[in-house]
């Protein structure tokens, strides 16, 4: 495959992020929620692969917070066109989002995701962690500390967007 770059979405990708969630997911709400993350200024991390001009693949970071005010990144909604999956696309999406999200000022990052997917990218169980989420994902909802000390261990229930609720 040829080379895939992984850049921060721009003006004239939005139809294109809009419509690999659209094909990626069984209802229209990931689109929804990325489209409203953005329109409220939420959308912290946004990135897509780029394969020869064309947008392949998206990542969403927004932000997340527990009770007691610690905030953090949810990592979230990540799609790649059906025809680039299982070649590296949305690794290389989550590896490079997790980097920003470091740079942008985030010190750890949650998931809600398949734990043998994510566990790859050092993502653990919240539960070790004393975290959980509010969507009851058990063992899906993963956490990463992204800084050393950084992770609100036992801060008990974290907190997504509102966009994350809104959504129909």
């Amino acid at each position: 495959m040829e080379l895939i770059r992984v850049r921060s979405e721009r003006r004239d990708d939005l139809e294109a992020i809009n419509t690999i969630h659209e094909m990626s997911f069984p209802t229209t709400v990931e689109a929804q929620i990325v489209n409203q993350l953005r329109q409220s200024g939420h959308l912290s991390v946004s990135l897509v692969a780029e394969l020869t001009g064309t947008v392949v693949g998206h990542i969403a970071f927004s932000p997340v917070n527990t009770v007691h005010g610690d905030v953090g990144a949810g990592l979230g909604p990540l799609a790649v066109w059906d025809p680039y999956r299982r070649q590296g696309v949305g690794a290389q999406l989550v590896n490079e989002g997790l980097a920003a999200c470091t740079r942008t000022g985030f010190g750890w990052a949650v998931v809600l995701g398949e734990p043998n997917y994510y566990s790859r990218f050092g993502f653990r169980s919240g539960k070790a962690f004393g975290l959980h989420d509010e969507f009851g994902g058990g063992d899906a909802f993963q956490v990463i500390e992204l800084v050393a000390g950084a992770l609100p261990s036992g801060a008990g229930r974290v907190q997504y967007s509102p966009e994350f609720y809104d959504a129909k």
